[in-house]
């Protein structure tokens, strides 16, 4: 698995609480596994903070049926791709 390390903003929608479609650079994907929520991560700054929910990992394929793996997270300004996988 490679791991392509690119952070940007993305365009999530979720369906019960659960990711369901995504636009990730320029490309419109669609969620095709069951997402697994990320906690207790790395991603964490504060170790001595409360910890919790701290994203979604998925799979998700495009319309050309490219399918990357996603960790995605919240932030202030909506949510961000941490890292894809290939």
């Amino acid at each position: 698995m490679r791991d392509l390390r690119v952070e940007r903003n993305v365009t999530l929608w979720m369906v019960d609480d659960l990711p369901d479609r995504i636009v990730y650079a320029g490309r419109r994907w669609r969620v095709t596994d069951m997402p697994t929520r990320i906690r207790d991560s790395v991603w964490s700054i504060d170790a001595s903070a409360r910890r919790g929910f701290y994203g979604w990992r998925f799979q998700a394929t495009d319309d050309a049926g490219e399918s990357l793996i996603f960790d995605v997270y919240p932030a202030e300004d909506g949510w961000h791709v941490h890292h894809t996988y290939i």
